[in-house]
């Protein structure tokens, strides 16, 4: 997949396309059929598959004071999502106040008309976009019998009575229901960091941890979760810890990562988390051996959710 961000439309990307326009945050299943129906469609005509969007996310300037709304993904993790979808061309649109004042009209004539191509335009159910969220299904379809591009707007797209949405990853990972939001996302909730010292409270418990900088914004409530970790080319078992240490004073909110049957040097290195089942919220126990209990019960717990299989992502 090739990646283009920019904001200069003056010159042709693709001479033929099949385009899908969103925000995409989290690249759950819903995306992954849009982007299933542009591949197909983009197959059938002979044309390039292109999924647009925009960087940062267009609520990030319109709305900069909301600090309730946490991405799922980062751009490089949307960027891979999207690339293993097959499509052709990825393009990210900087998004700044000035963009955001840009008419559907304009948009579609100079960005997917000019510059892509489009013959074939595919949209998720009461999508919109363009100041004032003109570009509306009825727009574009009267657009396209002028320009000449079918539009094709998708069902919504749920299981089991549950819409796929990225409103609903947000609601249930803020909640800690990592299991329930790997339903939506067809994938365990990941954040990616480095491992960077820390107070090495579980490493005096027996359980040394691995401490985590984390750029990823949409945490999984406090509590312990049963966790595969990606790091040095393996995939490990463990147990994660996050929020605050109560046991031990409080202090700084952290995300702690005790690594099964592993015991190399990771300071430095980088680490993704894939969260696959909450067991228990934080807890103040009454002192050092109480804790260490717990801990091992947790780990007795995770091992056991754990050996249940791999996270559907690296499952052949």
């Amino acid at each position: 997949m090739r990646t283009i961000t920019t904001n200069d439309f003056s010159h042709p990307l693709a001479d033929r396309s099949v385009v899908t326009i969103g925000n995409f945050d989290g690249v759950h299943r819903g995306h992954r059929e849009i982007f299933r129906q542009v591949t197909a469609r983009a197959n059938e005509l002979s044309a390039t598959s292109v999924v647009v969007t925009f960087s940062p996310h267009p609520l990030r300037v319109l709305r900069p004071d909301d600090r309730r709304f946490c991405l799922i993904t980062t751009d490089d993790q949307k960027r891979e999502l999207i690339g293993e979808s097959d499509i052709d061309l990825l393009l990210v649109i900087p998004f700044t106040k000035e963009f955001s004042a840009l008419s559907a009209d304009l948009f579609v004539r100079q960005i997917l008309h000019a510059c892509l191509g489009l013959c074939y335009l595919v949209i998720g159910h009461d999508y919109a976009f363009g100041r004032g969220r003109e570009g509306n299904e009825p727009f574009l379809v009267q657009m396209g019998q002028e320009l000449g591009f079918e539009v094709q707007s998708l069902d919504p797209v749920g299981d089991a009575g549950v819409l796929f949405s990225s409103s609903a990853v947000r609601r249930l990972v803020t909640n800690g229901a990592v299991a329930e939001a790997l339903q939506i996302l067809g994938r365990c909730h990941c954040v990616s960091g480095q491992v960077i010292h820390g107070r090495e409270i579980g490493r005096s418990l027996g359980f040394p941890t691995a401490n985590i900088s984390t750029h990823n914004e949409l945490i999984p409530g406090d509590g312990v979760y049963a966790v595969w970790v990606s790091v040095l080319d393996q995939l490990i078992m463990g147990a994660c810890s996050v929020g605050v240490n109560p046991t031990f004073g409080g202090g700084q909110h952290t995300i702690e990562v005790f690594l099964f049957d592993f015991s190399a040097d990771l300071y430095g290195h980088d680490v993704v988390i894939h969260f696959v089942d909450k067991l228990r919220d934080v807890t103040r126990f009454s002192d050092k051996t109480a804790l260490m209990s717990q801990i091992t019960t947790d780990v007795a717990t995770a091992r056991r959710i754990l050996a249940s299989g791999l996270p559907v992502e690296f499952q052949q």
